[in-house]
């Protein structure tokens, strides 16, 4: 169905981004594009869209062919009835005001009949799940559910083939599987094709038929996931669990794992009791209302020195809510927020940011700079740290290059950099692990406990249910703004499968990670 040949792509400032890349997408087929943080995958994407270079600049060469027929210099909007695009920040893409309209929008331009337009509304908002937001303003809704209404308002339009970037990114894990089985349906029953980049490759191997593996110099290699996982440096905790145990061929689904762990004979990992910590932060009698919605009813929540604290619950529970209103410049109905004996909320703001560092969902609100070195040198007054911070992070970002040009994993490693230099007592991060690879994941981890044993605290709003794993110390879980669970992580994980990291689906409690596994064997 669409073809790219030759495909070789970079800018004169920068190099080869892509080079000699040939992928074909045939009908009813579900591609994985994966490799690690700006390798080039949202670059790839762009070019099968048409958004690439015509938005982004740089030089392309080489085809791409749409049933043969070469559309690599037809522009994005005549592309757009066969070729449908959600990007890694969804709201960006939006151009009305309701769910509804933003559904229909996109089928106005085809000029389709009104009565059709309602039929596929109608059908989407249920395949979706979003049927109770239909007249919600946009801008009320949470990063999960925009990117939901940003699917369906590509879906809507029935294209041939749907081209996403991080679909599932700010989604909770009952949401992604849900979109992921309604793309699954699509790709089976409808001939839909899908082409799609994706960092949490444990959510979506188990769906893929082929997978795209991009490397540092440009070049894919394309073949069966279970084939390219064996030697792919990007893999999920299932894959690197399977390589530590000798499997072969390696599981690609729990199910599949958890008849595998029937051969090992392991001794749990030891437990350690909870040691007794400070409250580096008290939140009491929290409220929080938007418009007639109630985000947070009446919490408390205790956050301790020393102490990482991953905050969970699905699409619109009120983390963010929760978030912004302790960090202090966030709306608050009532309550009161305790940190070091000051609420940030009664602080200056540059006090209150020394007291509370807070990276927000959208990571380039933090980013007015010309270029990666002035943002960094600004943060920490030339003294380099914070550049060290990203390179940790993610290496060898040009240092010349202008922050909104850099991919949104790149993005978000630098506002972390730019938040975490400054070491505040209270850290908060608001999905931190969007757009990372699992080796950032691994290095933000390290770097939050490094922050920890000197006595801060951080809260973490995160559907990342393998980052919980291997950061957190104890999980707090949101239902409608109010917390229904919280405690140890291996307890509450252990508690729910829907935020059970995959070591423990298919090994148990309390098992949490894979270097537990390698220890023990």
């Amino acid at each position: 169905m669409i073809e790219l040949r030759d495909i070789r792509f970079g800018y004169d400032d920068v190099g080869p981004v892509l080079s000699d890349v040939d992928l074909v997408v045939d009908e009813g087929e579900l591609v994985l594009v994966s490799g690690p943080t700006g390798v080039g995958k949202s670059t790839l994407l762009g070019i099968v869209t048409g958004l690439v270079p015509r938005f982004s600049g740089g030089t392309l060469d080489g085809d791409v062919l749409l049933d043969g027929v070469s559309i690599v210099r037809t522009p994005p909007r005549e592309r757009a009835h066969a070729i449908g695009y959600v990007g890694q920040n969804p709201a960006a893409g939006f151009v009305t005001d309701t769910v509804e309209e933003e559904l229909a929008y996109g089928m106005e331009q085809l000029g389709l009949p009104p009565e059709t337009m309602r039929r596929r509304v109608e059908e989407t908002l249920d395949l979706l799940g979003i049927a109770d937001l239909r007249h919600r303003d946009l801008r009320t809704l949470s990063g999960g559910q925009q990117q939901r209404v940003a699917i369906g308002s590509v879906l809507t339009m029935h294209p041939r083939l749907l081209v996403l970037d991080e679909p599932t990114s700010a989604l909770d894990p009952t949401a992604a599987e849900e979109v992921l089985a309604t793309l699954t349906r699509l790709v089976h029953d409808l001939g839909v094709s899908v082409l799609l980049a994706e960092h949490r490759l444990e959510r979506v191997i188990p769906f893929v038929d082929r997978m795209c593996l991009l490397a540092g110099d440009g070049r894919v290699t394309v073949g069966e996931p279970g084939e390219l996982l064996v030697t792919s440096p990007v893999v999920p905790p299932i894959v690197e669990l399977g390589r530590a145990a000798g499997w072969s061929p390696l599981p690609l689904s729990v199910r599949d794992a958890r008849r595998r762990a029937r051969e090992l004979r392991l001794d749990p990992p030891s437990v350690d009791g909870e040691p007794a910590t400070t409250a580096a932060a008290v939140v009491r009698r929290l409220d929080v209302v938007h418009g007639r919605t109630a985000a947070v009813r009446g919490l408390d929540l205790e956050l301790g020195a020393g102490r990482v604290t991953a905050l969970m619950g699905r699409n619109g529970s009120g983390k963010s809510s929760l978030l912004w209103a302790v960090q202090g410049s966030g709306r608050r109905t009532s309550g009161r927020v305790d940190v070091d004996g000051s609420d940030p909320a009664d602080l200056a703001p540059a006090a209150r940011r020394a007291l509370v560092g807070l990276v927000p969902q959208n990571a380039a609100d933090l980013l007015y700079l010309e270029t990666v070195d002035e943002e960094c040198a600004a943060a920490d007054g030339g003294s380099g740290a914070c550049r060290a911070l990203l390179d940790r992070l993610v290496p060898a970002i040009p240092g010349d290059q202008h922050p909104r040009d850099l991919s949104e994993g790149q993005r978000l490693a630098l506002a972390l950099a730019l938040v975490l230099v400054s070491r505040p007592r209270l850290l908060l991060l608001d999905e931190p692990t969007r757009g990372l690879d699992y080796a950032a994941k691994h290095v933000l981890a390290g770097i939050l406990r490094g922050l920890t044993d000197d006595g801060h605290a951080v809260l973490v709003a995160t559907h990342d249910v393998e980052f919980v794993a291997q950061a957190a110390d104890e999980v707090v879980v949101l239902a409608e703004g109010e917390v229904v669970s919280s405690g140890p992580v291996r307890r509450v994980v252990a508690e729910s499968p829907a935020f059970a990291p995959q070591v423990t689906k298919v090994l148990g409690a309390p098992w949490l990670r894979v270097d537990e596994v390698v220890a023990a064997l």
